[in-house]
């Protein structure tokens, strides 16, 4: 089983296109988003061809594919148009024999851990910046911005097959690989 992972798309149509491709060329098994998919917030430039609307309508004609957690741009009115549930502040995934907690970040992060079983890996978006912190019980991933990546990282996402994590760009190109063992 493979699992695609994305955070802050943020309302752009180009970088929504762009990963909705790597998803069909990754031809993984599900869709996780961790959250701020439609609204760009307000301590954040425009993305690049920034149109809710039509983030909208590519999603909801892929609704079965997603799971996503609620980020903090995400709001009840973007629930309103979208066709696949946004509004859990997180979830829990047994993978592979790991348990994955998900969420956005600006909840549950390093700092706020939720109580998980040791091994575990807390997965989050939120800081735009693509993470993999080794702790002495638990791993913290972050996938990083589709859109609007920070500290010089790049527009991308994340894959998760047989206990390994790669970071992607938006063109398939390998990253970063991590092994849990």
């Amino acid at each position: 089983m493979k699992l695609f992972v994305a955070s802050d798309l943020h309302g752009s149509e180009y970088y929504c296109r762009k990963l909705l491709e790597a998803y069909d060329r990754e031809q993984a098994d599900r869709f996780l988003f961790l959250g701020d998919v439609l609204y760009h917030g307000p301590r954040n430039d425009l993305p690049k061809e920034y149109d809710p609307k039509a983030v909208i309508a590519l999603l909801n004609e892929r609704k079965e594919d997603f799971l996503c957690v609620r980020g903090n741009c995400d709001g009840e009115v973007d629930q309103m148009v979208l066709d696949f549930p946004i509004m859990a502040d997180y979830c829990v995934l047994e993978w592979g024999g790991t348990t994955i907690f998900a969420t956005h970040g600006h909840v549950y992060n390093e700092k706020n851990r939720f109580p998980m079983p040791k091994g575990s890996i807390l997965l989050h978006g939120h800081t735009h910046v693509p993470v993999c912190n080794v702790h002495e019980d638990y791993i913290c991933m972050n996938p990083g911005s589709v859109s609007i990546p920070k500290e010089n990282s790049h527009h991308g996402y994340m894959t998760i097959e047989n206990g390994t994590f790669l970071w992607k760009d938006l063109d398939g190109e390998i990253v970063r690989e991590f092994r849990v063992s």
